[in-house]
């Protein structure tokens, strides 16, 4: 049996939407395990005089639990 988990999780980055993905799931990917996919679900952007200066995404993140990890006792 598979169990998955799903973590929202937001990420940025001065060069683009996909560099903040990309940059946001590299990250992820040094504490979590087992990602297994991601959905993208808001991009948003800031706005420094008429150039966008900042990028912006919310990711849900899916991963699988660990069935068989043992607990700290």
């Amino acid at each position: 049996m598979d169990i998955e988990k799903h973590l929202i999780i937001t990420g940025s980055s001065e060069t683009s939407w996909k560099d903040a993905i990309v940059k946001t799931i590299e990250e992820a990917s040094k504490t979590i395990d087992y990602l297994s996919s991601v959905k993208v679900l808001e991009q948003r952007a800031k706005i420094n005089g008429n150039k966008i200066s900042e990028y912006f995404v919310d990711l849900d993140l899916t991963f699988f639990i660990d069935l068989n990890r043992k607990g700290d006792n």
